[in-house]
């Protein structure tokens, strides 16, 4: 494993300073990109059990890993916001900050006054950030929701899966989606703040956010009158696109993008380049409508060859082919290891564990691979730098305000 990067303050965020009220994934997953760019994240954590992803399992050296991924870099801080103490500090948090993110529970912020609006009196140079279920207004404001129930709201579900039956995407896509646009926004916003001057609010659903990638089913249903079809590994719209299992029973997936593609699949790997001239197979569409006739030529090429010779026999006339991994062999993969991409990231009892680098590569720029906190690691000494002193401490922990 490669060192870990160079401080935060020679990072491109490096002065930037993000509190957040966050928990699970979606929020989480914003915050760590900015820490992983030098912003300093102060994660404030409920005493006594803190996020809740940090229970969801106990596999990466008895760390959940949920968050050893979406919580490295940060700074945990304890504070029980039921307590009028527990506020205050909050406030005096907030009051040195640049960035809010919360995603609590639907109403939560607005009841305790952390609301965009009543930010913005407060902390008029502060940028909050809201990461919600379904919008901080309309019909289903009030409403919970999780990445599966999303899934299945957005029809994503609807498109996944075998003929047989639908299935949810195997991670979580919708949580995913919204961090990488709560990321996106605060970003937009920092630099609205920095060259005009002016603060604006943002705010990232999970349902709209996932709605933003099932535009081309939709697009695709709203014109044709028939939603995609569920086709497993197979492409709804794109044919030849699927897997095919090879003599040695391993399945190798192949994607024909063109016609030039079809024409040279046909008469170097088919052996047969008359089907080039059949109506059947002559464009994208007719193909997708003939899909069980082009699968079974493909099938039966497939499975007279070794699963590595068909590969090799594809790469030699240019069609996109895979093998279909498994996450051990993922976590193998040649590309991983040949450009560099994992780090160690220290664990609060002392161990590592081997992190991915952040795929946006900035010139000259190492991303902060850093440790991920035990809850309330921090506590102590964000307060004394917000002017506490350790008698003041000791009385807040014995009042239960942190």
């Amino acid at each position: 494993m490669a060192e870990n990067a160079a401080p935060a303050d020679d990072l491109p965020l490096s002065g930037i300073t993000v509190v957040s009220l966050e928990q699970a994934v979606a929020a989480p997953f914003a915050t760590r990109q900015l820490a992983d760019l030098g912003a300093r994240v102060i994660k404030v954590e409920r005493p006594g059990g803190g996020d809740f992803a940090r229970r969801y399992d106990t596999t990466v050296h008895g760390q959940s890993s949920y968050f050893v991924w979406l919580n490295r870099c940060k700074e945990s801080v304890t504070l029980d916001l039921k307590t009028d103490q527990g506020r205050e500090i909050l406030e005096e948090l907030l009051a040195r900050a640049d960035v809010f993110v919360q995603n609590l529970a639907p109403g939560a912020a607005v009841r305790m006054g952390l609301g965009a609006g009543e930010l913005a009196k407060r902390f008029p140079s502060l940028i909050p950030c809201s990461v919600t279920g379904y919008g901080s207004s309309g019909p289903w404001a009030d409403r919970k929701a999780y990445d599966l129930l999303v899934q299945c709201q957005t029809g994503l579900v609807s498109l996944t899966g075998s003929t047989e039956e639908p299935a949810r995407v195997g991670v979580s896509v919708a949580d995913i989606a919204a961090g990488m646009y709560a990321y996106s926004g605060i970003l937009t916003a920092l630099f609205t703040r920095a060259t005009r001057g002016s603060v604006r609010a943002v705010e990232v659903s999970l349902f709209e956010a996932l709605a933003e990638w099932m535009s081309q089913p939709a697009y695709y249903t709203a014109y044709s009158g028939a939603q995609p079809p569920r086709v497993g590994t197979r492409h709804a719209t794109i044919a030849p696109y699927g897997t095919y299992t090879a003599a040695d029973g391993k399945d190798v997936l192949l994607s024909v993008q063109n016609e030039r593609e079809w024409a040279a699949l046909c008469e170097r790997f088919l052996g047969n380049p008359a089907l080039t001239e059949d109506a059947r197979f002559a464009t994208g569409s007719a193909r997708v409508g003939h899909r069980d006739e082009v699968d079974a030529i493909l099938a039966e090429r497939i499975a007279r060859s070794e699963s590595a010779e068909v590969m090799r026999l594809l790469d030699a006339i240019g069609i996109a082919n895979a093998p279909v991994n498994d996450v051990r062999q993922f976590l193998e993969h040649p590309v991983l290891a040949g450009r560099d991409r994992w780090r160690d990231v220290p664990l609060p009892d002392g161990s590592t564990a081997a992190a991915l680098v952040p795929p946006v590569d900035l010139a000259g720029t190492e991303p902060r691979m850093g440790a991920v906190p035990a809850l309330g690691e921090h506590t102590e000494r964000i307060l004394a730098e917000l002017g506490h002193t350790p008698e003041r401490i000791d009385a807040l922990r014995a009042l239960g305000a942190i």
